[in-house]
């Protein structure tokens, strides 16, 4: 997998759909239309497919507080709200910080503001919770981390790594 340019749209779900993709039988109700307000009036729609990771594998309803991942360079249909594919959703929970990203060999994020300080304690998964055998350098990592270093950038020891293959 290359380098995602990963975008991200924090706001509250107003509702939750089925997303039809096809007239096949089998597909209905396996893909999710996600409506997000963020409060300022801005709004987004995510298509959810079976492929979606659900940070912690939260179940999202109505009036949580939700963070959507997706491609920044992806094509979008021209349309109002945006519809976006999500990549990564995260319920907010408190005491819990996510960062989606490409991480370089230094362990820093793609824009910079993140380094990783990987203890061996610190588990690196795969998205079907897994352990990930490889080194996560130079990869699209889901970070979990609850506290940060004042530095720049800042610092953390993630709670869990989710490596995106």
């Amino acid at each position: 997998m290359s380098m995602i340019n990963f975008k991200s749209f924090r706001g509250y779900v107003t509702m939750i759909s089925d997303f039809v993709i096809s007239q096949n039988d089998e597909e209905t109700g396996c893909y999710k239309l996600i409506s997000v307000d963020n409060g300022s009036g801005a709004l987004v729609n995510f298509v959810v497919s079976p492929t979606t990771y659900f940070v912690n594998h939260a179940t999202v309803a109505v009036g949580d507080w939700i963070t959507g991942y997706y491609d920044g360079n992806a094509a979008i249909p021209l349309i109002f709200p945006p519809q976006y594919r999500a990549i990564v959703m995260a319920k907010e929970t408190p005491y819990q910080n996510v960062k989606v990203d490409y991480f370089n060999n230094q362990l820093v994020s793609s824009d910079g503001k993140l380094r990783l300080n990987i203890s061996s304690y610190t588990p690196i998964l795969l998205q079907n919770g897994q352990t990930f055998s490889g080194k996560p350098v130079n990869r699209n990592l889901i970070i979990i981390y609850d506290f940060v270093t004042k530095s720049s950038p800042v610092q953390t020891t993630p709670s869990k790594i989710i490596v995106l293959c």
